[in-house]
C-alpha cells in the first residue's frame, strides 16, 4: 500500500512500529527517525525478517529544515509524529512544505509553559486545506479513541448528546514507589495543572486534583478518580453540537499522590529554570531523568486499564445512557509487543489513524480531530488490531 515515516522511538512509537509491521499489507515500508538512532536500530533488528521493509535515520525533530530534507528523501505517504508534543508544530511545518499527510497523538504544548490547547494546530487549517493534505490530530486513546467513541455514540445511539464523562483508569502495578506510565515530564505537567470542564458553553476552572469521585470500573472494581483538564474536551465542545457538559477523570493511587505532593512541595515539578552548578536546569526535566523510563515498565506491570466514555442524552424523545470502553491487560500487551498497556493503548490507535489516512478512508484536506470523521472503520479496526470495545446501556453514572 505505501510508506510511513515514524518520528520518535519511545514506548508509544515502539508499539506503533510493531503494529505497522503486523499490518504489512498497508505499511509496506516504514522509516523510523529519532534523535537517538541506536534506539531505532534496536527496534529494526527485533522486527527485521518480516514483510514490512524498515529503515532508520537520525533526526532532530526541532529542526524544520532537516525534517523537510528527510521527508523529501523518504517520500512517505504519511508522517506519524510520535515525538514529544513540543515538536508538533515543526513537524506540521515540514509536512506542509512537502505536502505530506500528518498525524500525531497529542496536542502541541509550548515547552516552557504548561498550556494544553489546540489553537496553535487549528491555526493551520486553511494552510493544510490549500495544500490538499490532511492533518489528523490526537490519534491516541485519550485523546483519540475517546473522540471516535463519541462520534460512534452520536451516529448510532443518540439524537442529542447532553453529557459526556471520559474515564481513564489504570489499575496496573509496576512495583515502584513512584513512576509514571508515560513520559514523566508530560504526565506531571498535565496532572499538576489546573483542572477544567465544559458546562453550558463555558469552561469551569478547578484547582489541580480538587474534584474526586469513586467509580466501580468493570473488571477492575472501585477506584478513586480525579477531574483533569484534557485536550479532547476542547475539540468535542466544538464539534458535538448541543453538548451541555464534558468532563475528564483519571485514576490515581494514594501512594502516587503522596509522592507527587512531596515533589511539588520541594520544587521538583517546576518547569521554571534554576541555576545549578553554573548551569541552567529545569527541575522537572531532572526529575524525568532519575525516574524509571516508562518503556522499561512492561515486564514489571500487572493488572488492567479501563478507558471509555459515559453518555447521557436523548434518542427518539427518551432519555438514554450509554457506556463504551476498552479493557486492556498489561501482561498481555507485554507478551505481544514488549510494552505495558498505557503505551499499547496509544500506539495501536496511532497505527490505525495512519492506516485511515493511507487507505483513504479518512481523507480530506485540512486539520481535523478524530470525532470529525466516520467512526465505523476505525471502530472495526480497534477490534481487529488489539483494542476490542464493550458496551453497556445501563451504566453506573458519575455524579
Amino acid at each position: 500500500m505505501g510508506k510511513a515515516l515514524i518520528i520518535g522511538c519511545g514506548g508509544v512509537a515502539s508499539v506503533a512500529i510493531h503494529k505497522c509491521c503486523q499490518n504489512s499489507e498497508v505499511f509496506e515500508e516504514i522509516c523510523i527517525a529519532s534523535r537517538t538512532k541506536s534506539k531505532c536500530d534496536d527496534i529494526k533488528e527485533k522486527l527485521s525478517g518480516g514483510k514490512t521493509k524498515i529503515s532508520t535515520v537520525q533526526i532532530d525533530a526541532n529542526d524544520v529544515y532537516a525534517l523537510i530534507g528527510l521527508i523529501n528523501i523518504i517520500k512517505p505517504d504519511v508522517v506519524m509524529n510520535l515525538a514529544l508534543p513540543y515538536q508538533d508544530l515543526t513537524i506540521m511545518e515540514a509536512c506542509l512544505a512537502t505536502k505530506t499527510d500528518y498525524m500525531d497523538t497529542a496536542n502541541y504544548e509550548p515547552e516552557h509553559t504548561a498550556k494544553f490547547e489546540y489553537k496553535w494546530q487549528w491555526a493551520y487549517r486553511e494552510k493544510f486545506k490549500k495544500a490538499g493534505i490532511t492533518a489528523l490530530l490526537g490519534s491516541g486513546f485519550d485523546p483519540g479513541v475517546t473522540g471516535v467513541f463519541v462520534a460512534y455514540a452520536q451516529k448510532h445511539y443518540f439524537d442529542e448528546i447532553h453529557e459526556i464523562d471520559i474515564l481513564d483508569c489504570n489499575a496496573g502495578d509496576h512495583g515502584y514507589s513512584f513512576a509514571t506510565n508515560f513520559n514523566p515530564e508530560i504526565n506531571i505537567r498535565e496532572i499538576t495543572s489546573k483542572g477544567s470542564y465544559w458546562e453550558n458553553g463555558h469552561w469551569i476552572k478547578t484547582e489541580p486534583m480538587a474534584i474526586k469521585r469513586t467509580y466501580n470500573f468493570p473488571e477492575i472494581g472501585p477506584k478513586d478518580m480525579y477531574l483533569l483538564h484534557h485536550e479532547e474536551i476542547e475539540s468535542l465542545a466544538l464539534n458535538i453540537k448541543g453538548v451541555r457538559r464534558i468532563r475528564f477523570f483519571m485514576t490515581f493511587g494514594q501512594s502516587y499522590l503522596d509522592h507527587l505532593k512531596c515533589l511539588q512541595n520541594v520544587g521538583m515539578t517546576s518547569i521554571v529554570p534554576i541555576d545549578y552548578d553554573g548551569k541552567k536546569i529545569i527541575p522537572l526535566q531532572f526529575l524525568k531523568a532519575v525516574l524509571p523510563d516508562p518503556a522499561s515498565l512492561g515486564s514489571r506491570t500487572k493488572g488492567k486499564t479501563n478507558i471509555g466514555c459515559i453518555f447521557r442524552g436523548i434518542k427518539d424523545g427518551k432519555e438514554r445512557t450509554y457506556y463504551i470502553y476498552n479493557i486492556c491487560d498489561h501482561e498481555a500487551c507485554y507478551w505481544e509487543v514488549g510494552s505495558q498497556a498505557v503505551a499499547y493503548t496509544t500506539g495501536v490507535p496511532a497505527m490505525i489513524g495512519a492506516m485511515m489516512l493511507m487507505t483513504g478512508k479518512w481523507k480530506e484536506p485540512g486539520v481535523f480531530n478524530m470525532e470529525e470523521f466516520d467512526p465505523d472503520p476505525f471502530m472495526e479496526a480497534l477490534n481487529r488490531w488489539g483494542l476490542p470495545w464493550k458496551e453497556s446501556f445501563d451504566p453506573e453514572m458519575v455524579d
